[in-house]
């Protein structure tokens, strides 16, 4: 099976590092796994991509960066053309206008897709009427995927409803690595003496992460002593600068940019913080539960509530609540002794990369016209519905 996976650039992102050691990953169980990229920038080239091969358009367009969407949408048809994939896989929703543009222009010679819900399509953050059209865009889509892919079993009946999907899978969100895995399950919490709570939060400086809310919480119920680190970059830098200096948080706060492997931080932190608008299932919450660190966080998404649904150490507050934010921080006590770290071997790129070709194969059924049952309340393919993270013994932890 040739598979053709096309990314934008190599801008730091959690869907492009998923797509990345995904193909890595399939290459090296001989995989015919092909990437295209519409500009070679970014950060995630050294640290994921410096020996994987990728196709790159002949010419860089000065309009690449600024509207890259449209630029992948001219570049990528040729591609397609000239490598002939049995699969276009699309690694989240950024990306689904683009493959949907495929359908249209490439018509019968377009492969099946594979496409990849990576953020809430309720988006509570939206207007009324914002919310009606992105549904509407929505089900559109769903003329064209052949098959959509949710990350969590929490999230599957509402992605039904929205876009009236025939061909639906579940695969767990391939965040880590099992050698990932095995490090944050041995991992053992170290409080520093005379210090407060050390609070950390992950992801793009962008509105979708609502970091404002994060600040004005923090600065209102924090206790002295206690700090927040915020690992990530993006346009909204300045902006975040600015209220850090107005809320009198400089010393407490720490715009640390972005770094390699996020879940390596959570290390040198007792306490993660989310405060996004929507979200689907964020790597950053899955790598929090494998390594037992306690989360707040915003009711962003079915996804998030399916993660948190059973971890004892997590609490979750009103989508937008600053106050309920605050109250949350302030009410976290921090308990001595061992965190209950949970199994998270659905969630790993060995696992997920398998679950994917059964989901590629069930996609080049539907596009060949054979019937795919739609089943709403259970997963397509069992055996590509993994379990949810569940508790791991110390027993088991040791073995591991």
């Amino acid at each position: 099976m040739r598979i053709l996976t096309f990314l934008h650039s190599f801008e730091p992102g959690g869907v492009e590092r998923v797509a990345l050691r995904l193909v890595r990953r399939w290459r090296e169980t001989g995989i015919d796994a092909l990437l295209f990229i519409g500009r070679n920038e970014g950060a995630l080239h050294d640290e994921l991509a410096q020996d994987l091969a990728f196709g790159l358009p002949p010419r860089t367009g000065w309009w690449s960066r600024p509207l890259e969407t449209f630029w992948m949408i001219a570049k990528l048809p040729a591609e397609i053309r000239r490598t002939r994939p049995d699969v276009l896989f699309c690694s989240g929703n950024t990306y689904s206008v683009v493959a949907v543009a495929m359908k249209l222009i490439l018509g019968n010679e377009c492969p099946p897709i594979v496409a990849k819900i990576s953020n809430d399509l309720v988006r509570p953050d939206l207007s009324r009427v914002g919310r009606q059209f992105h549904a509407a865009w929505a089900r559109l889509q769903s003329r064209f995927i052949d098959c959509w892919v949710v990350m969590h079993a929490s999230m599957r009946d509402e992605v039904a409803a929205t876009i009236g999907a025939a061909a639906l899978v579940v695969i767990p969100d391939p965040a880590l690595t099992e050698a990932q895995l095995v490090v944050l399950q041995s991992w053992r919490p170290r409080r520093l003496a005379g210090h407060g709570r050390r609070f950390v939060a992950v992801g793009r400086l962008v509105p979708q992460k609502n970091y404002p809310l994060m600040l004005r919480a923090f600065a209102a119920t924090a206790e002295a002593g206690d700090t927040l680190t915020i690992f990530g970059e993006g346009p909204a830098r300045g902006r975040l600068e600015d209220l850090v200096r107005a809320l009198s948080l400089q010393t407490r706060v720490h715009l640390a940019g972005h770094v390699p492997d996020a879940a390596d931080q959570l290390l040198d932190h007792d306490v993660l913080l989310l405060s996004s608008r929507y979200e689907g299932t964020p790597a950053v919450l899955i790598e929090a539960i494998a390594c037992g660190i306690p989360i707040v966080a915003t009711d962003c998404g079915a996804g998030v509530r399916g993660l948190l649904a059973d971890c004892d150490q997590a609490r979750i507050v009103a989508n937008g609540d600053t106050a309920g934010f605050g109250m949350a921080i302030a009410a976290l006590s921090l308990a001595a002794g061992e965190r209950a770290v949970q199994s998270g071997a659905a969630f790993t790129i060995e696992a997920g990369a398998k679950a994917y070709l059964d989901a590629f194969a069930l996609a080049r059924q539907a596009h060949a016209g054979h019937p795919v049952e739609r089943m709403v309340g259970q997963p397509l393919l069992h055996a590509i519905d993994a379990p949810d993270l569940a508790p791991v013994s110390d027993r088991d932890r040791k073995v591991a």
